[in-house]
């Protein structure tokens, strides 16, 4: 494997983690979070300094409907992650507690608390695009094919993304994302690891929509390209 495409899994495996760990906030503590978030966005840098070609060739080629699709969360995603990072400045009280903003911190807490969610959607249906590309590289270590292996894979993403549905109606995490509820509610009783759990769960649910969103797009540019 080359050095740059190593560089370029640990990122995004290191993004995949600090996504995660972002959505406990308080279960973590303030600080913690805030420290989180400065190093999550030290990976979306690196992460687009990593993939300079494909924002070079932006405006380069025929757009089909799956690279209009990744183009389009690529997009909401930078919107989310600006968001994100100006209502985290705004609200910080100890990274960048240093700084003189006194004003705007009712409306930063609900911007920083939509872009946190949506955004963890966004960038669970990013991660579904590449599932492929995930899957052929483990192909590779395992060598000989097994269509056993390939349907318990299978049963097993089913059944993550049926508990990430349920997981995600059990968090209220719709009410979250269209602001029905202005404060998101933490069970300190609770474990962290549970917590966790139910979020990767949900993660899973929107890696697997896009994945299969995404080779229905393939389908349908295929048909385009056919006809």
């Amino acid at each position: 494997m080359k050095p740059k495409m190593f560089t370029k899994i640990c990122v995004d495996i290191g993004m995949t983690l600090a996504l995660l760990l972002l959505m406990t906030y308080e279960l973590i503590g303030q600080a913690a979070h805030e420290w989180l978030g400065m190093g999550m966005f030290v990976l979306f840098v690196a992460h687009h300094i990593l993939n300079d070609k494909w924002t070079a060739n932006l405006l380069k080629g025929r757009y089909t409907p799956l690279r209009i699709w990744q183009t389009l969360l690529v997009v909401l995603v930078l919107l989310n992650m600006i968001g994100s990072m100006v209502s985290g400045v705004i609200l910080s009280r100890h990274v960048l507690a240093f700084l003189p903003i006194s004003k705007g911190r009712s409306f930063a807490r609900s911007l920083h608390m939509v872009c946190a969610y949506w955004g963890f959607v966004w960038m669970s249906l990013h991660l579904g695009l590449h599932w492929s590309m995930m899957m052929a590289m483990a192909r590779k270590v395992f060598s000989t094919s097994s269509p056993a292996r390939t349907w318990i894979l299978r049963t097993l993403a089913l059944a993550i993304a049926g508990y990430g549905a349920y997981a995600f109606l059990k968090r209220d995490i719709g009410s979250y994302m269209f602001l029905r509820i202005e404060f998101v509610f933490f069970d300190f009783e609770e474990g962290l690891i549970f917590f966790l759990l139910d979020y990767l769960a949900v993660m899973g649910l929107f890696v697997c929509i896009g994945h299969y969103f995404a080779e229905i797009l393939k389908r349908c540019g295929r048909k385009r390209t056919q006809t």
